[in-house]
């Protein structure tokens, strides 16, 4: 039985995706599945091995993003009745480059060796994080990490998501936040909060390519990196403001860094993987 279900975000991008959906299968067939959402691509740009297209207007004209992908794409799995079948869920953007290994049997084996772990991500070749994650401190738990390749244990999913909340705006993130900045940050406390911690792992690493973004922003319809950046920025300020009466980034931060402490506290067991 196949344990992780990989869940590729795209958009108008149909060889790089299909690109990463061949690499996956060639390194870890026998342990996932592989599904990919298309996120308001033009028909003229689905990947050959499509299986949900978010296709109506709004979907079409603006695309998903990640956090109404993933919510979109999870609930997909339930509404089939396949989301029980497995144990893990590797969410990743097409513009996410792995090793030539077999990266996905590397992160199954952390969660088995972590009971608690309920976020992973591979670890960013140019994160300022890899300079920790050395030797047997490979993998870590973090209060904050990026969310384009996030590893997600099915039970952490199913104590923080409401199984009446069905819809691509409010499973797993909070799709208001359409652009997500901040959204890792809550999900990340809602781990901790809850008794699960989020790590990052050097055992597995990847990279982002934002050349795409860069070079592609009219063929994926979305906007050039530097305004996206600054919307993601504005727009996931008013949202923590409004939610949480945070006025920066910093105050999330330092919420999330609370319940992280706290959970140490908890399970002390876990102490030699606190950074």
């Amino acid at each position: 039985m196949k344990r992780v279900a990989t869940i590729i975000i795209n958009r108008n991008l149909p060889e790089i995706t299909n690109n990463l959906y061949d690499q996956i299968n060639k390194y870890d067939e026998n342990l996932t599945d592989i599904y990919v959402l298309e996120a308001g691509s033009d028909y003229s740009s689905l990947s050959k091995y499509v299986t949900w297209h978010a296709n109506w207007p709004e979907a079409m004209s603006k695309g998903l993003r990640y956090c109404r992908g993933v919510n979109f794409a999870l609930c997909k799995l339930i509404e089939n009745n396949t989301f029980e079948k497995y144990d893990a869920f590797f969410l990743i953007t097409n513009d996410t480059e792995l090793p030539a290994e077999n990266s996905i049997k590397k992160l199954i084996d952390i969660l088995d060796q972590h009971p608690r772990l309920g976020i992973l991500s591979p670890c960013g070749e140019n994160w300022g994080e890899k300079k920790l994650l050395q030797g047997k401190n490979s993998t870590l738990y973090f209060w904050f990490i990026h969310n384009n390749a996030y590893f997600l244990r099915k039970e952490f999913i199913l104590d923080v998501c409401r199984p009446n909340k069905l819809n691509y705006q409010e499973f797993l993130f909070d799709g208001s936040n359409f652009r997500g900045y901040g959204t890792e940050s809550e999900l990340i406390a809602k781990a901790f909060i809850n008794d699960w911690a989020a790590g990052i792992t050097s055992e597995v690493l990847h990279r982002q390519n934002n050349s795409h973004i860069l070079q592609k922003a009219d063929l994926i319809k979305t906007d050039p990196l530097h305004k996206s950046l600054k919307l993601a920025e504005k727009e996931g300020a008013e949202w923590m403001f409004n939610k949480y009466g945070f006025r920066n980034k910093w105050d999330m931060h330092k919420y999330v860094k609370c319940f992280y402490d706290k959970f140490f506290d908890y399970y002390p067991e876990y102490r030699k993987y606190k950074i």
